[in-house]
């Protein structure tokens, strides 16, 4: 781990403030006065005693008593005055930059590409948009608060000290130095603490998504006691982590604390002798040793400040990181050209793509005529999902081209590429608002026939009468409110609402029962008319109709042809037709 690099905390946090801190800079700017008048009352009450021991007790004058008991009654009031208004404004930049940031972070995660998701699970990117910017959420208290506040408070207290006597001042000082070493150690030790705590806490995230993700398979295979176990090992590693930070940062106000005591023993005694002998007045020691006193909370957070720093520079320090991320293709912001309206062609050229670990597409080369309906079959890992993919742009081709309508997709920015697109898969993702909303998806005005439409052809209609509150009904977490084939077909009705030129059917009836599923293939065999369609089939009885076959094999084109056609060649898509039937 490397050690904090000052010049790189100090970037961290300049960026911090351009972006999101500095539209808040008069509420800052407010604050800070208001925590500067909090702090001098500390200087103001300790100067204050000096009256109040020699001129009002020495003297007996009660006269006095009534007007020092008053301003240091007003002393205190304004102090409570100042702490609340400084803490509420502080609060309200806090929170909202934070919010700021959050967004911002979610926004970009969203424009980054599949192969980025595959390197990054979800469970930890939500610890990294709620954990991280959290754990920076203090920066602004940390500074205006140890600024405005307690640092003010130490000046005008050691002002005062210095007034009254210069020696006893650099006597309770005189252990300050000792305080250098340890302070850079720390810091050092604290960051690595603080890198590694947000580390695991995006393991923790990360399981925990697994298992509620997953927790239908976790019951089913009978591992509650192995995903406990594990998730009590990840537990048990944040702990020990968070109590060597907490004690790290501990550590810092203790030696603090053994300074100041050396300290005051030092005045202790060197004061006490003065003042018995007569050379100085009971006021003057107890205004001098009242102002050492109050300087004990402000060095204490003052000494914690570098600490909370570390973690808070760790988090933004890994959030920039992911604002800083970008997507692997370089696609334009505004596309160059745009395909005719209409039905469009997709053309694959020479292209390739590989995982890391595989090869997936080699030199796939085929074309998908427009209005026709085009399937793709093969093995489990012949490359189907990963054509999808492409088309859909989640993934960039590493050589080749992918042309759509005439138009190299490399000059189509990707909203416009998937804008061309509507998709129905398998697994129908819906979210967790009603059913309308996961229908049109935020746009403001939706045509009422075109969705009464929808809705038929989809045999949506069918089931809408039978939920609480129609289409106004919350679908629940990842559509868990409704039964597969209900969630398929709620999918469908989207794409058939989207009305793109293109759809792409990954086994879009395979949730459904066999009375619906004929229903709804007939309601997709009506989309696709003027459409270009593209469907991968596990099933090969559903694409018998297609107008072409794609028969893949390891990223390769081994066969097309229609379905007659294929049969009679005898290849490998009648080796997987036999095997279909034996099944």
């Amino acid at each position: 781990m490397q050690a904090p690099d000052p010049a790189k905390n100090q970037k961290i946090l300049g960026r911090y403030w351009r972006g999101y801190l500095k539209p808040f800079r008069l509420q800052m700017a407010l604050a800070f006065l208001v925590m500067v008048i909090e702090g001098s009352t500390l200087g103001l009450l300790s100067w204050m005693l000096e009256p109040l021991f020699d001129q009002v007790f020495a003297s007996g004058s009660s006269g006095a008593l009534v007007w020092v008991g008053l301003g240091i009654l007003g002393l205190f009031l304004l102090r409570a005055t100042t702490s609340v208004v400084g803490r509420w404004l502080l609060a309200r930049v806090n929170l909202t930059s934070t919010g700021l940031l959050q967004a911002d972070l979610v926004r970009h995660l969203l424009t980054l590409d599949a192969g980025f998701y595959k390197d990054h699970s979800p469970g930890k990117l939500i610890e990294r948009v709620q954990g991280d910017t959290g754990a920076a959420q203090g920066a602004v208290t940390m500074v205006i608060g140890g600024i405005g506040r307690d640092l003010v408070s130490l000046i005008g207290l050691f002002i005062v000290a210095i007034l009254i006597d210069p020696v006893w001042t650099a006597a309770a000082l005189v252990g300050a130095p000792l305080l250098l070493l340890p302070a850079v150690v720390l810091r050092r030790y604290l960051r690595r603490k603080a890198i590694r705590s947000r580390q695991q806490a995006g393991l923790r995230a990360m399981h925990l998504d697994e298992i509620f993700h997953g927790i239908q398979a976790v019951k089913l295979n009978r591992i509650e006691d192995y995903q406990s176990d594990r998730f009590k090992r990840i537990v048990a590693t944040i702990v020990r982590t968070e109590v060597k930070t907490a004690v790290g940062r501990a550590t810092m106000p203790a030696l603090v604390d053994v300074i100041t005591g050396v300290g005051f023993f030092a005045v202790l005694m060197l004061g006490g002798s003065e003042v018995a002998a007569g050379n100085r007045t009971t006021g003057e020691f107890m205004a001098f040793f009242t102002a050492m006193a109050l300087t004990f909370q402000p060095i204490r957070r003052l000494s914690d400040l570098a600490g909370q720093w570390q973690v808070a520079g760790a988090s933004l320090e890994r959030v920039f990181e992911l604002l800083d991320t970008r997507p692997t293709g370089s696609r334009p912001a505004v596309s160059r050209a745009v395909p005719a309206p209409g039905p469009l062609e997709v053309r694959f050229d020479a292209v390739r793509f590989d995982y890391p670990d595989r090869p997936v597409i080699d030199g796939l080369s085929f074309t998908a005529e427009a209005g026709k309906v085009t399937a793709l079959v093969g093995s489990s890992g012949a490359g189907k999902t990963t054509v999808f993919q492409l088309i859909a742009a989640l993934i960039e081709p590493q050589a080749g081209r992918i042309l759509i309508g005439g138009i190299d997709v490399q000059d189509l920015s990707l909203f416009d590429q998937r804008a061309l697109l509507a998709s129905v898969s398998q697994d129908a993702a819906l979210f967790d608002e009603t059913l309308r909303e996961n229908l049109v998806f935020g746009r403001d005005s939706v045509d009422p026939d075109a969705l009464a439409s929808a809705l038929a052809d989809a045999e949506v209609t069918s089931f809408i009468a039978d939920l609480p509150a129609g289409l106004d009904t919350p679908a629940g977490p990842r559509g868990s409110a409704l039964s597969g084939g209900q969630r398929q077909r709620v999918a469908i009705a989207r794409a058939l609402l989207a009305n793109a030129p293109i759809l792409l059917l990954d086994e879009a009836t395979s949730a459904l029962d066999t009375r619906t599923e004929a229903a709804v293939s007939a309601a997709l065999a009506r989309a696709q008319a003027g459409r270009t369609t593209l469907v991968i089939a596990h099933r090969l009885s559903t694409v018998k109709g297609a107008d072409k076959i794609l028969v893949l094999d390891r990223g390769r084109l081994v066969e097309e042809g229609t379905h007659d056609a294929l049969l009679a060649k005898g290849g490998i898509y009648t080796q997987l037709h036999q095997a279909q039937l034996r099944d």
